[in-house]
């Protein structure tokens, strides 16, 4: 069985078709531009296909997908497609879990879509796309938020007049759901049970932090939405909101000027003035460079913060694993967390820290909690629930 998972952007759309029975992807890509021009990248057998071509909506971008998986031989017919599983990023508290697309999904999807101006919006207009284009192939979606429904009330609500929580849905959902939910199930498979405690932190230009307990979130470092929690590659992560004013005072700014900011301009980007890419940084910190230095130790005590406030709330931790571009990649990053969490009894090994390469055990067997480093598939969970929401279909 063949299934696509889609992640749609207001101007892009990413691919990948996964052999379910292997678990392999055949193919992958992006489609980029949407709306302006028009970019196509598909990768296949070792083969890169990409070309300038008008896009004038997310329909455009996914007929040409498809024309190409035929004429590029990907797929002998659309008919090997039998799902297509979409990311939507904010299933506010009406979804806890992945479920196929029918009319009342989408009436819901719309109802809530402002709670991710940014990012619904163009989910839908992928999920539309599809059902348009393949009218018989059954349509998920997969909420990065799901996941972080098990949290109680009293972690995801926040202590501010209780009204706003009852008539405008202003809690804690999180982010990067799909991610965690990927690193808790590959945890259990290492570890031969459900019943363990994991701090998992999916660090890339984006940042998450989320303690798990036998499988389930008790509590994630993103809120209301994802500019919450850990400093990240253009987001401040928490800050004092009474900051606020003044800047707008002084720079003649308003509030979504200075929300942009904090999403665009702000953490490793705006404390280093180097920029966003943890590789730049990386280089300018082995350089010296003051700024670099401050911005890195601060980015790894704000993530060390988080989970030394999980490890007193899970009452403890079997396991920390690292993921995302950031968490798979800088050995830095890892390093300098390990170093601040020495008190916890964490040890690593320098060399295993250091030559990582994909899924591998990085602490010593002294270590006091196993750390591990996980590359995460969010695609592979999309077309797996996917294709288990197809069975029961």
């Amino acid at each position: 069985m063949k299934i696509i998972s889609i992640n749609a952007g207001s101007s892009s759309l990413k691919f990948s078709l996964i052999n379910m029975e292997n678990e392999n992807v055949i193919a992958n890509g992006v489609f980029e531009r949407i709306g302006i021009d028009g970019h196509y990248k598909i990768k296949f057998e070792g083969k890169t296909y990409e070309e300038d071509t008008e896009l004038k909506n997310h329909s455009d971008a996914v007929n040409i997908l498809l024309e190409k998986l035929i004429n590029l031989k990907i797929v002998k017919s659309l008919d090997e497609i039998e799902g297509v599983g979409h990311r939507v990023v904010q299933g506010k508290d009406v979804f806890d879990k992945s479920v196929i697309v029918d009319d009342d999904v989408l009436q819901k999807l719309e109802s809530i879509k402002h709670f991710a101006p940014l990012h619904n919006p163009a989910n839908m207009l992928g999920i539309k796309a599809f059902m348009k284009a393949l009218p018989n192939v059954p349509n998920t979606v997969v909420f990065d938020t799901a996941f972080h429904q098990t949290m109680d009330k009293e972690t995801y609500i926040y202590p501010v007049p209780y009204e706003w929580y009852e008539k405008y849905g202003i809690r804690k959902y999180g982010a990067h759901g799909t991610s965690h939910r990927y690193i808790t199930e590959t945890v259990s498979d290492i570890l031969n049970t459900k019943n363990f405690k994991l701090i998992s932190c999916h660090i890339g230009n984006g940042a998450s932090i989320t303690a798990v307990k036998d499988g389930k979130c008790v509590d994630t470092s993103m809120g209301f939405t994802p500019l919450a929690g850990v400093m990240m590659g253009t987001r401040s992560g928490d800050i004092d909101p009474s900051i606020l004013p003044p800047v707008m005072e002084a720079e003649n700014k308003t509030i979504d000027d200075i929300i942009n900011d904090l999403n665009k301009h702000s953490g490793i980007l705006g404390m280093s003035g180097i920029s966003s890419d943890m590789r730049d940084l990386t280089e300018a910190y082995n350089k010296n460079d003051e700024r670099a230095i401050l911005t890195m130790n601060k980015y790894a005590r704000r993530i060390t913060d988080y989970i030394a406030q999980y490890y007193v709330l899970l009452k403890g931790t079997d396991i920390i694993v690292f993921t995302a571009g950031i968490g798979e990649n800088s050995f830095l990053t890892r390093k300098l967390v390990c170093d601040n969490l020495k008190c916890l009894g964490v040890e690593i090994d320098e060399e295993k820290n250091k030559n990582c390469h994909g899924k591998e055990l990085i602490s010593t067997p002294n270590s006091k909690i196993k750390i591990y480093v996980i590359p995460t598939d969010e695609e592979l969970m999309i077309a797996k629930d996917t294709l288990n929401l197809i069975k029961k279909k």
